[in-house]
């Protein structure tokens, strides 16, 4: 008898010893599972554990959103097998700006109490175990009042630099004094100026003829200085100094002591002027003498104002717009330089924060083509902060008289250093057309224009400028702190037009040197009266 089994393992035959006869013949059940397949089985699960275990001890040990080992490995294992990476961290982010959106949506909880520094609020968080929602509210409340705080410094910044633009500073002070006293007492700070042989030249037309009119001492001096210095012909100047009465003898005395031949300097003070009668400027005297005037430019310049609906920018160019110096009779007295020089065609009009550093002699050889005011406009150039003016910046167009008589985009142009043909000048209205708006805008309680005597000159003007090159008149040094160095440089002249005038302390180190080198700081008036070079 033998035993036969299939290679297959699925029958058993039983058979005789000869082979011929099959006696018995015993089928076996299918095996389910090979040797082959479980013994591939145990070596993918031994290749695997060891990196399960790592994971799961990893997870376990991290306590991620407290879940429990295989939780926490189907989280991170699971997206990875399936080629996808976590997004967990991405879910909380957007969880947290829907949160963000809600809270800014709300009103805020009353009676919140804020810490004063992020180290409490961190610490807050902790102790009192502050949800998503709360701290949100925390954050958006402290940002609120860090804005209100910021913003209160901001105006409190400018309404003190306002000030501090208005007032006079001591040392400038002093020197007026000191040189009035030596008007009374040295009779070489008394003497004519000029002289009586060089009077005819006052009214030679073959002379560079040039005004400034100023009640500040210093700043005519560099003005003048400047200019002399500059020039390629200092014989050929002649400069007219206007002042008003309280500084004549102190701005006399200066410049009779301190000559600056061969150029001819000429002081007047505007009593000296025969023209110049109520008759002749009555809106002016209506200017200095109106009680709503004087309050509105020297009164409490934050009441009424409501700070909260404004900018900084805006409230700045307010407080600017409330200048004194905008209802004095020296500023608006360019209107009246043909009545005033009745000799003269053609002059140069220089405020007294200007600096010359050329030789301005070409500007009377500039043809006007028939116009009266020579002037570099504003609305062009690479600075937009300077050089971004038009009619709009000006004035208030939602006044009918101005929407209907003004277009807000034409161009506007700069006072500071303006070549003027007096004999076109004469042949016009322009004197009569500003003192017109000007009472308009008295009538109107100043609500066509705040800032001073440019606004009515765009409208007088009107019709009646050349545009020069920009490059004789660079603006902006008394506001724009970030003003390009080289292109101070190569311009022809320099106003330091805004707040921060270099002879005082809020103006700009980095430009102030521009000034200062034609400050005599060996002058005796000068260092007595402790005005040192900075």
């Amino acid at each position: 008898m033998q035993l036969h089994f299939s290679p297959s393992m699925r029958s058993i035959t039983i058979s005789s010893s000869n082979g011929f006869i099959d006696l018995m013949k015993i089928k076996v059940a299918a095996r389910h599972i090979s040797y082959r397949t479980l013994f591939h089985t145990i070596l993918i699960l031994a290749f695997l554990l060891p990196f399960v275990f790592i994971l799961t001890a990893v997870v376990t040990l991290e306590g991620v959103n407290k879940c429990s080992s295989f939780d926490c490995l189907g989280r991170r294992l699971g997206p990875r097998l399936l080629g996808r990476a976590d997004d967990s961290g991405q879910r909380l982010v957007r969880d947290f700006y829907k949160i963000l959106n809600q809270v800014n949506t709300e009103e805020l909880p009353d009676g919140i109490k804020l810490p004063d520094t992020f180290s409490q609020l961190v610490s807050e968080m902790k102790n009192k175990q502050y949800d998503a929602k709360t701290f949100a509210f925390m954050l958006r409340a402290m940002m609120e009042k860090l804005e209100r705080d910021i913003r209160e410094s901001k105006f409190a910044e400018l309404m003190n630099k306002h000030f501090a633009a208005s007032a006079i500073p001591k040392g400038i002070h002093c020197l007026s004094l000191r040189l009035t006293d030596e008007y009374s007492s040295n009779a070489h700070a008394r003497k004519q100026l000029p002289s009586p042989e060089l009077l005819p030249l006052l009214s030679d037309n073959s002379y560079h003829h040039m005004i400034v009119s100023t009640d500040n001492i210093l700043a005519a001096s560099v003005v003048v200085n400047s200019a002399v210095q500059s020039s390629l012909q200092p014989e050929k100047i002649v400069f007219h100094v206007i002042t008003d009465k309280k500084t004549y003898a102190g701005m006399h005395s200066w410049f009779a002591l301190n000559p600056v031949s061969p150029a001819i300097v000429e002081v007047k003070g505007v009593h000296q002027f025969d023209w110049l009668t109520r008759e002749n400027v009555p809106v002016l005297e209506a200017v200095e003498s109106h009680n709503g005037i004087r309050s509105y430019y020297h009164g409490n310049h934050v009441a009424g104002a409501n700070l909260s609906e404004t900018t900084p920018r805006r409230f700045a160019s307010k407080l600017q717009a409330r200048s004194p110096k905008y209802i004095s009779l020296l500023n608006h007295l360019r209107i009246y330089i043909p009545e005033l020089f009745p000799n003269l065609n053609k002059v140069v009009f220089l405020d007294d924060d200007v600096v010359i550093q050329r030789d301005l002699s070409p500007l009377w050889e500039i043809d006007l083509e028939g116009k009266v005011n020579g002037a570099v406009e504003t609305c062009r150039g690479e600075d937009e902060w300077v050089m971004s003016k038009r009619f709009r910046n000006y004035f208030n167009f939602s006044h009918p008289l101005i929407a209907k008589n003004l277009n807000p985009d034409e161009c506007a142009w700069a006072y500071g250093m303006n070549i003027f043909d007096l004999s076109a000048w004469r042949k016009t209205n322009i004197r009569e057309t500003y003192h017109s708006w000007l009472k308009e805008n008295l009538k109107s309680n100043l609500t066509m224009w705040k800032l001073g005597t440019l606004p009515p000159a765009l409208i007088a003007f009107k019709g009646h400028i050349h545009p020069i090159d920009p490059s004789w008149h660079m603006l902006g040094l008394g506001y724009q702190n970030k003003t390009n160095i080289d292109s101070v440089k190569k311009a022809a002249v320099i106003h330091y037009n805004g707040q921060s005038k270099p002879w005082l302390q809020i103006g700009f180190e980095h430009l102030r040197p521009f000034w200062t080198k034609y400050v005599n700081y060996s002058n005796d008036f000068v260092r007595n009266c402790h005005i040192l070079e900075s």
